[in-house]
């Protein structure tokens, strides 16, 4: 799969799988550690969504360093701010500290994220952009594998262990993007593809007026707020105080729905690329809404006594497996469709906006699940989640196929296409 593409594909890759080992060990413990400082759900939510909010907020900066000092550079630097305020989180005496130093990591993540993206969309050639995205993509998902097996074992030593692996995977993670990163062939493609850029802002107006765009963001919202917001936050307070369960029981959730998406995740980027991205993406949102259908129904069942609160449990673990299968679609249709948008153009603030709208769903997601569940109980939140992917099912419904475009062009305002 990677032989034919540049190196910094692989290297980017390895370095993806790092982080996302690095977050699957922390996320199921995050909220929990939260909770020992005596918080609301709400707040303990707020740890989850204060990273994703700053992520959201800096990404236009993280934007002007990278044209500014390079992607190489913003990547590693990146990496270090997450890694070091992860490793003072895990000493955090306060909630406050604890919610400050995520907050720094926010930036952090945000610089690794729009940098990592913009060099991958620059070493490749427009034939390549499918491959190349599910080799990075592929490093998310075996780290997400990986991590959340990892984690239960973790969390079992210590409830702060987790961020100080954390920490030592981004460290690792930052040493191979040093190390392995070529410098000169980053300047070499940067003069390839500069030629001929237009407007920014008018690039992302155009985009905006094109259903199929409008569409995959409406799909990355929901991610966002499913996944990233509400799975990392409400649900280890779901298995741990709705449930009665332990932490151990998240983690293997967690690594459930992170192993259905890695074995589903090849033949779904075929179907997009074959079947075509709107088929792929409502398969994605259409599973989506089935998986929280079936997780508000595990938050009944566990209310009940005997086979019942069993029950519960079995409806838990096939809600994430159903999760996973759709985060599979969802990982590279939408994606693929700001790829058709664009269409080989650069087009870095079209892409950073489509990010962008993932990050804020995990800052919604967790605020808004976490007032449901104080205020109501916790199938209320998720219910929230599945009337939010029913939207996204529509959205998608409605959209153009993107597939087979041979411009970047707006298929809903052809008079306004730009060749």
């Amino acid at each position: 799969m990677l032989r034919d593409l540049p190196r910094e594909v692989a290297v980017l890759s390895a370095v993806a799988f790092c982080v996302a080992l690095g977050f699957g060990i922390l996320a199921p413990a995050l909220p929990v550690f939260a909770r020992t400082f005596d918080v609301t759900a709400l707040q303990a939510s707020a740890v989850i969504s204060v990273f994703a909010l700053v992520r959201f907020v800096t990404s236009p900066i993280s934007g002007v360093m990278v044209d500014r000092w390079g992607e190489r550079v913003v990547l590693t630097s990146g990496l270090t701010i997450v890694a070091v305020s992860s490793a003072a989180a895990g000493f955090s005496q306060s909630y406050h500290q604890l919610l400050v130093l995520r907050g720094i990591g926010g930036l952090g993540s945000s610089m690794f994220t729009v940098s990592a993206l913009a060099l991958l969309l620059r070493v490749v050639h427009s034939s390549q952009r499918g491959r190349a995205a599910g080799a990075f993509q592929g490093g998310f998902l075996l780290g997400g594998v990986a991590g959340p097996a990892v984690g239960g074992l973790v969390v079992a030593w210590s409830i702060r262990a987790p961020f100080f692996v954390y920490a030592a995977a981004l460290a690792l993670a930052a040493v191979v993007a040093v190390v392995f990163l070529a410098q000169a062939h980053l300047a070499e493609r940067e003069q390839e593809v500069s030629h001929g850029e237009a407007g920014k802002l008018e690039r992302l107006r155009e985009a905006l007026r094109d259903r199929g765009y409008r569409a995959a963001l409406g799909v990355s919202l929901v991610t966002g707020f499913v996944v990233f917001g509400m799975r990392s936050s409400v649900v280890p307070l779901f298995i741990t105080e709705g449930m009665g369960k332990s932490a151990s029981l998240v983690g293997i959730g967690f690594l459930i729905a992170a192993a259905c998406q890695a074995v589903l995740l090849l033949p779904a980027g075929r179907m997009a690329d074959t079947e075509g991205r709107r088929k792929a993406m409502l398969i994605g949102t259409v599973t989506t809404t089935i998986g929280m259908l079936v997780l508000t129904a595990a938050d009944v069942a566990a209310n009940g006594w005997g086979t019942a609160a069993v029950a519960g449990t079995a409806l838990f673990l096939l809600s994430m497996a159903i999760q996973g299968a759709a985060g599979a679609f969802l990982a590279s249709a939408p994606a693929a469709v700001v790829g058709d948008v664009v269409g080989g153009r650069k087009g870095g603030v079209v892409v950073a906006t489509f990010q962008m709208m993932s990050d804020l769903g995990a800052v919604l997601g967790p605020l808004i699940a976490g007032v449901l569940v104080d205020m109501f109980d916790f199938d209320w939140a998720f219910a929230a989640g599945s009337a939010l992917s029913v939207g996204a099912v529509i959205l998608v419904l409605v959209m153009p196929e993107t597939l087979h475009r041979t411009t970047a062009s707006n298929e809903d305002h052809p008079e306004e296409n730009v060749s």
